[in-house]
């Protein structure tokens, strides 16, 4: 399998949003082929290279919650206010992040992705931001679709 980092359009749909939105970190995850885990294979602001080695069971972890849920999911303030543990949430530890907004990447209807944006920052991310993200998702789905025959 072709990875990721390796396709152009991806890495320029991820450095447009992260310029559209002005956030500080952009990412996307995709459940593994075999079995039901998740792993972060592309990200860009990013302050180290933890994200590759970071894999959350279906269901565990911003990127599990949403693909077994299939809807957004947005936090304003973290670690406040957030359901389970702080080590639950290793994307938002491994980049010091403190908001984020991430929506599911579909594929033959089924969530199988996820694109995040975040900010080391407390914010609350405008309509127009989320619609940003949700466009840029379905983008992601078709370039994806088209790489891998998904």
């Amino acid at each position: 399998m072709t990875e990721i980092k390796e396709i152009p359009a991806v890495i320029e749909v991820c450095n447009q949003l992260l310029s559209a939105v002005n956030c500080d970190f952009v990412a996307l995850a995709l459940q593994n082929e075999v079995g039901p885990d998740v792993r972060w294979h592309y990200a860009s602001g990013n302050l180290n290279e933890k994200y590759k080695r970071i894999t959350v069971r279906f269901g565990k972890g911003i990127a599990g919650k949403i693909i077994s849920s299939g809807s957004p999911m947005m936090i304003t303030d973290f670690p406040n206010g957030i359901l389970g543990k702080v080590t639950d949430h290793p994307i938002m530890l491994a980049e010091k992040l403190v908001s984020t907004y991430a929506v599911p990447l579909f594929f033959n209807s089924v969530p199988k992705g996820v694109l995040l944006i975040g900010n080391r920052e407390s914010t609350v991310f405008t309509e127009t931001e989320q619609e940003k993200v949700y466009d840029s998702a379905r983008f992601l789905e078709q370039i994806l679709k088209d790489q891998f025959l998904l």
